[in-house]
């Protein structure tokens, strides 16, 4: 998908973005990434002007990945600033405690990610009044009043729902209050917050951003100068910072983005339907099924689906079962990885959701071998 420049002339596709975004000019004889710059401290003579101090603030191997990323959620844009961080908690810890201050109010979902009720608590331990409302049919709104900073999950994470990020940006934005928008399901390739009103992209890019599950990483992209300087000092206060060779791996990880993101989806799509069409009833959810009730909303502020689908079985033992007898997919936690994974999600605690739920990642194995595999698994598991 190509998007026009903002003085209406072609520019690259998605594919060509991901494949260079972020890269150094080329000098001859010099690679086209650099490697991982591994330093503490670097030579500093004279008065510290430069643009490398210090590790704890400033690396190039960081600069090139969040050059990169920055491409990737605004591309085209000017005054857009990524921040990397050592994980996605640590991004989303830098936006919510650098923002919000004692006697603050928090708009927060009550169907995000299972770690938000230990944020909330130790919010409301420092005195910021957390409120919650479910991610569907844009409930936040209703708790909005009076708030400093609007926290949208979308697509949430497990259950899939939706919201319109433009109608609560404007909504947010007219009552006063900030708004940073978790895209970790989605990856800027699915959808770019920042374009949609937001003022905060925040993503973990533990998951489909670099796709292969052997790194944690986590990023904060923004335009407002001031904003985001508060959240470089957090986490220059914190030290919450991501390992060179991370870093590196990110970047290098990035090139391959759209066509990993272009195949899971097509996957998850297949995988979806195939489960839809099953005789037991499953309530599957997959925001590219057109009957699904986020797919209304996310066909306008979505480009693609994301790799995520879910559904639920009857029981936790049937649900176990199930997991046990597949063969293509590992039982694992996080998701967006090559590898397709599963897992019974209620084991962990923290998302209302029934124990026999399913979350499943697609990977980019043929689809025919996924399908085969769960129909497979199914059919077994019910005996």
């Amino acid at each position: 998908m190509s998007d026009p420049d903002p003085q209406g002339l072609p520019s690259e596709g998605d594919g060509t973005r991901a494949v260079r975004a972020g890269l150094p000019e080329p000098v001859k004889y010099e690679p086209t990434l650099p490697g991982p710059v591994f330093a503490a401290h670097f030579h500093l003579p004279g008065e510290p002007t430069g643009p490398y101090t210090y590790g704890r603030d400033e690396n190039p191997t960081w600069t090139l990945l969040e050059r990169a990323v920055g491409e990737l959620e605004a591309p085209g844009e000017d005054g857009v600033e990524t921040l990397v961080f050592a994980s996605g908690m640590a991004a989303i810890s830098s936006v919510l405690f650098s923002q919000l201050r004692s006697g603050d109010a928090v708009v927060l979902p009550g169907d995000g990610y299972q770690a938000l009720p230990l944020v909330r608590a130790q919010l409301e331990a420092y005195g910021i009044e957390v409120r919650t409302a479910p991610t569907g049919g844009d409930a936040q709104l209703g708790v909005l009043d009076g708030a400093k900073l609007l926290w949208i999950e979308t697509p949430s994470n497990p259950g899939l729902d939706v919201c319109d990020i433009r109608r609560l940006a404007s909504e947010a934005h007219a009552r006063g209050a900030l708004v940073a928008v978790d895209n970790t399901l989605a990856t800027p390739l699915g959808q770019r917050p920042l374009e949609l009103g937001a003022d905060f992209s925040v993503a973990s890019g533990t998951k489909q951003l670099t796709g292969h599950g052997d790194l944690l990483l986590g990023y904060v992209t923004g335009r407002d100068a001031e904003a985001m300087s508060a959240v470089r000092r957090w986490r220059k206060i914190v030290g919450a910072i991501p390992g060179p060779m991370e870093a590196w791996l990110a970047h290098r990880s990035l090139a391959t983005l759209q066509l990993r993101v272009e195949r899971q989806s097509a996957n998850a799509l297949a995988v979806a339907e195939a489960l839809r069409d099953r005789p037991e009833e499953l309530g599957v959810r997959y925001p590219g099924l057109p009957a699904d009730p986020s797919y209304a909303i996310a066909s306008r502020q979505m480009r693609r689906y994301g790799c995520v689908v879910s559904f639920t079985l009857p029981t936790r033992s049937r649900a176990e079962r199930f997991l046990d007898t597949l063969r293509l997919v590992d039982d694992a936690t996080s998701f967006g990885g090559v590898r397709s994974t599963a897992e019974r999600r209620g084991r962990w605690g923290g998302d209302a959701v029934p124990e026999g739920f399913i979350r499943m990642s697609v990977g980019a194995e043929d689809p025919e071998d996924l399908v085969a595999d769960l129909q497979r698994a199914l059919d077994e598991s019910a005996g």
